[in-house]
């Protein structure tokens, strides 16, 4: 599968909040906003996200399809990463051709991301991309609506 990172647009939040209203990614994310129906709040946090000069916002193009976005962002001990994965796209290798990418846009270092710790899938991808757990602590899942485990990763 041929995977090419871009910058979001505004054409690119109707699918991407379709992909985050699945329940199944929802609950794997874990970390995610109170109310994923809330289509006006997920149209303006994106909205904040795309005016911040120093964040990185990717849309994860594969095969010419639209398979979810991959985040770059400054946070107190360096960097941090996030992604997004439509559900259809899980499994094949997508998330982590899309982080590889990302990183090679973003040489700064160190980077930091977080997973939920049952989350093997994100976790596996974190580990691909040569990032190595330094931590763990538990943290209100609103997805979950409960304090679950979380891993931290840092690359570099």
């Amino acid at each position: 599968m041929k995977v090419n990172l871009r910058p979001v647009t505004a054409a690119d939040l109707p699918t991407l909040f379709d992909q985050q209203i699945d329940p199944e990614a929802h609950h794997m994310a874990a970390f995610t906003h109170r109310d994923m129906h809330d289509r006006a709040g997920f149209v303006g946090w994106w909205g904040r996200v795309l005016e911040l000069p120093d964040v990185h916002a990717r849309a994860i193009d594969a095969d010419g399809a639209l398979a979810g976005s991959v985040l770059c962002w400054p946070s107190d001990e360096g960097l941090e990463v996030s992604d997004w994965l439509g559900r259809a796209f899980w499994g094949r290798g997508v998330a982590t051709a899309a982080l590889k990418g990302l990183l090679a846009e973003v040489d700064a270092r160190p980077v930091f991301a977080r997973a939920a710790s049952d989350n093997r899938g994100s976790v596996r991808v974190l580990e691909k991309c040569g990032f190595v757990e330094v931590g763990r602590e538990v943290s209100h899942a609103e997805a979950r609506g409960a304090a679950i485990e979380e891993t931290i990763f840092r690359l570099g």
